[in-house]
């Protein structure tokens, strides 16, 4: 291969098949508030941090048995194994990127024997009495529609020689999507995706992507997204 690919993926609603934060949270806390938190962060009212602290805090003392019983539940896109293979076939880097927590995240992988991945997400942990105690070690205050903020992991893992790939669905892939060359996207980031006129391949699994991705590797020429390298740059200056 011939050209450089870094992918990121997203994890809620993209490699699962549901968005498991929100989930967990429609189970464990109150419907009512939970709504109202969540429609306050698309609203651009709260951010990201704000958003999954106070879901923890509605959530009260939870049962970690239910709450583990109720995250092995959880299915993730079956195709996603194919895109696993092909990156490894292929010396492909592929990282997940992920605004939810490393909690269930390591936990759905690991029941599908994915368990090489380079991930970065938020932190989540169970005390003595039963509540959620969420951490932020990738925290940016300029990225407020995701508290682990995607746009740094993406700048930090790849150079201008790369060609970056962004896969994803939802609120906190708006923001990131605009530095990547080559978009996947379905639900919410495509409409953003339309609305901002971002140029994006629709995708409705894993398959799709692979397809595409073996397309733009045969090209004898591949240009990158001019936006994408414009925004990254200014990124790069600040620093």
């Amino acid at each position: 291969m011939s050209f450089v690919f870094k992918i990121f993926v997203d994890f809620d609603g993209t490699i699962s098949k549901v968005d498991v934060g929100d989930s967990i949270f429609r189970k464990f806390a109150d419907k009512e508030k939970v709504d109202g938190i969540i429609t306050k962060l698309l609203n651009d009212e709260i951010s990201a941090k704000q958003s999954w602290s106070s879901l923890c805090d509605i959530a009260g003392n939870i049962n970690k048995d239910e709450f583990d019983k109720f995250i092995n539940s959880i299915e993730i896109d079956k195709s996603f194994h194919e895109l696993v293979d092909y990156s490894k076939v292929n010396n492909i880097e592929l990282f997940v990127l992920s605004d939810g927590f490393d909690y269930y995240i390591n936990r759905i992988l690991g029941k599908e024997n994915i368990n090489s991945l380079t991930i970065y997400s938020n932190k989540l942990t169970i005390n003595a009495s039963g509540k959620l105690i969420p951490e932020f070690p990738y925290l940016d205050e300029g990225c407020t529609s995701s508290a682990n903020c995607k746009r740094n992991h993406i700048i930090n893992h790849s150079s201008d020689e790369d060609y970056t790939i962004f896969i994803g669905d939802g609120n906190s892939d708006k923001f990131t999507a605009e530095f990547c060359d080559f978009i996947f996207a379905k639900d919410d980031l495509l409409k953003y995706c339309e609305r901002e006129r971002i140029t994006y391949f629709p995708f409705k699994d894993f398959h799709d992507i692979v397809i595409k991705v073996k397309q733009l590797a045969s090209k004898k020429r591949l240009k990158k997204r001019h936006q994408a390298e414009l925004k990254r740059r200014e990124v790069y200056m600040m620093e």
